[in-house]
């Protein structure tokens, strides 16, 4: 798999995936979107990966959609470019493995919208979030009102999707958008702290986990519940929660197989 757009690195179940088109601030263009696909795909199929941390890099996550490719669009262009960019994103969401979003410096856009797709966001003290789309005559169309919504309730969705403004981080962490705040040179050190803690964890688990919180978000309570009783009732078929139960019982550290 040859990557121009993408840094892919594998550090025992951690798989780091970094965005690397700088003189672009990282805009999501085509070609660094299909690849973004084709790594998710490689991860899906990589029976070692545990937790996947997806990054920018120290100055920018990223900044956006590609606005020259998109002023030339007509609408049919648009939403194909749109498919591309949230079908890419859905992949990740879609992931057996949780993701961290290790976010420093802008994520705007395109790039807020693909932290939306992450499972857990940990950012610099330095970062911005915007959906600057409406001051382009347009809104999000890669997940942006949808999972943002999700994420921090229609109220603040509707304020930032309508006005456009950007937030600092302190307002990012009160509405619920990150859950941590470090330090720039920091960043990578605490996502991979955090990587390792969850690779710890039984695979099985977290996949089942992962499944049910994001089932929550588009059933009602009742058929949620359901849910989460017939997979937790499931998870009592596999070796890991014999081995999490004796071990606590044994007063050691389980050692998970994902099985």
């Amino acid at each position: 798999m040859e990557l121009k757009n993408i840094l892919y690195e594998k550090d025992a179940g951690i798989r780091i995936v970094t965005l690397n088109r700088p003189k672009a601030m990282n805009a999501l263009n085509n070609e660094i979107v299909i690849e973004l696909a084709m790594v998710m795909d490689e991860i899906a199929a990589d029976q070692e990966a545990r937790v996947v941390i997806l990054t920018g890099g120290e100055k920018v996550f990223a900044a956006g959609g590609d606005i020259i490719l998109m002023s030339k669009a007509d609408p049919s262009a648009a939403e194909k470019y749109a498919t591309l960019v949230g079908q890419a994103f859905l992949s990740m969401e879609k992931l057996n493995q949780p993701v961290i979003a290790a976010i420093s410096g802008m994520a705007l856009g395109g790039g807020c919208e693909m932290a939306l797709a992450c499972d857990i966001r940990i950012a610099t003290e330095d970062t911005i979030f915007s959906l600057p789309e409406i001051n382009l005559g347009i809104i999000p169309g890669a997940g942006g009102t949808q999972r943002l919504t999700r994420v921090v309730g229609p109220g603040w969705s509707k304020y930032l999707v309508m006005t456009g403004q950007p937030i600092d981080i302190e307002t990012a962490l009160r509405i619920g958008l990150v859950t941590q705040v470090v330090p720039k040179e920091d960043l990578m050190d605490e996502a991979k702290k955090l990587a390792s803690k969850l690779a710890a964890k039984s695979p099985v688990a977290l996949k089942t986990a992962k499944d049910c919180v994001n089932y929550a978000m588009n059933v009602d309570l009742v058929s949620g519940l359901a849910y989460e009783r017939k997979n937790m009732a499931f998870l009592f078929s596999t070796e890991d929660q014999k081995e999490g139960m004796n071990a606590f019982l044994e007063k050691r550290k389980a050692q998970f197989i994902g099985k």
